[in-house]
């Protein structure tokens, strides 16, 4: 059996390596995007005796067809925030970006626009809009309606004809959409979309279920919104995992 877990953009959709005689189930490469606009201020404002620390930015946040990515908007005029600390607000925008808001998973296919500010002749930085940038993610996230993303995969699935109907309704409880049939023969050959957390034991289950006599491969084809059910699972277990690693730690 050929599994392909190949994708245009990301190795990590690949299998997990194998370590000696031990294997490990492939982790899911969630992702995380918004659904909704945000108009948000992000201020860091620092005080430490000497040279404070000042950064002061206005940003429009609204989200992107998939596979968009991100995209920055600079449409500071008047010199509101000088142009040398412009790609720090960006930088702090992707820094915050890279470990997401619900569960950790980076953040894509959203639209960032800088459109005001402030600074301080003395106590502005790179330093300062990097973190006044950050908070304005947060902030942002706050209305934005942020929401989680799972990778939904190519199926193709080559069994006896009679296995067809327990199949079909196999790949339905796993979430599944069929999208063609065709009988060669007395073979069957069974195309569907299925998100790939629902393929992990994939073999096992379809050796069992056709005593070994049927194949699949299975490809990345797009991303698409988890839903709520299975979104808040995945985020009560990775804010325990953060939890648990937070304990650890102390």
């Amino acid at each position: 059996m050929r599994t392909a877990w190949a994708t245009p953009s990301t190795a990590s959709l690949r299998k997990t390596s194998r370590c000696a005689s031990i294997l490990k189930a492939p982790k899911i490469p969630y992702r995380e995007t918004i659904r909704g606009t945000a108009d948000v201020q992000g201020r860091h404002k620092k005080q430490t005796g000497g040279h404070g620390q000042f950064g002061d930015c206005w940003i429009r946040m609204q989200p992107l067809p998939r596979g968009a990515q991100f995209e920055f908007s600079n449409e500071i005029f008047g010199g509101s925030i000088p142009k040398n600390f412009i790609p720090a607000v960006e930088k702090g925008i992707l820094e915050a970006a890279e470990h997401g808001f619900l569960a950790g998973y980076p953040m894509v296919d959203f639209k960032v626009e800088l459109y005001d500010g402030s600074y301080h002749d003395v106590d502005s930085s790179e330093l300062a809009f990097k973190l006044a940038a950050r908070k304005a993610f947060k902030a942002a996230m706050q209305h934005a309606k942020p929401a989680l993303l799972e990778p939904i995969m190519n199926v193709e699935i080559q069994a006896p004809v009679e296995y067809a109907g327990d199949l079909m309704g196999d790949l339905n409880g796993r979430r599944g959409r069929i999208a063609g049939m065709e009988t060669k023969g007395s073979t069957q050959f069974i195309r569907a979309q299925v998100p790939m957390a629902e393929m992990l034991n994939y073999q096992n289950d379809l050796t069992a279920m056709t005593q070994g006599r049927a194949s699949f491969t299975m490809e990345f084809d797009h991303y698409d919104y988890v839903p709520q059910l299975q979104a808040d699972k995945i985020i009560a277990a990775a804010k325990a995992a953060k939890t648990g690693e937070e304990e650890e730690e102390e």
